[in-house]
């Protein structure tokens, strides 16, 4: 299966800012809903946004609302998650995935209805 590639990750201080992007070579993001998902050491995978093919369906998950935003670039094929004032209960290996298409490019919050899972990319957050 094809996986889609995650990057920006990195380690920042409390109340920094990181960008992750996500991009395939393999098919055209923008007809799928896209999701950002994250786990946390000894945690569940939980996910933190999805953004629908229309962008008018938009979530954010209540722990991330106001400090994350999603975006896309059609033209590189990459979708964004704009990640502001992290917080230390922020870090996780992030992952994006896209959501199978039969669920018409809204977005869904079963996780088993997303596939093309990336390697996922480290955030870190320390002072």
């Amino acid at each position: 299966q094809v996986q889609l590639v995650e990057s920006g990750g990195g380690l920042v201080q409390p109340g920094q800012s990181l960008k992750l992007s996500c991009t395939t070579a393999k098919f055209t993001l923008a007809r799928y809903a896209i999701g950002w998902f994250r786990r946390a050491p000894g945690k569940e995978r939980e996910q933190v946004s999805c953004e629908s093919t229309s962008d008018e369906n938009t979530f954010y998950a209540d722990s991330v609302k106001g400090r994350f935003t999603m975006s896309r670039d059609n033209a590189k094929n990459t979708l964004y998650l704009q990640m502001n004032n992290l917080k230390p209960e922020d870090p996780a290996v992030y992952y994006c995935a896209a959501e199978n298409p039969r669920l018409g490019g809204l977005c869904s919050g079963d996780q088993s209805m997303y596939s093309n899972w990336g390697q996922g990319t480290q955030v870190t957050v320390s002072s």
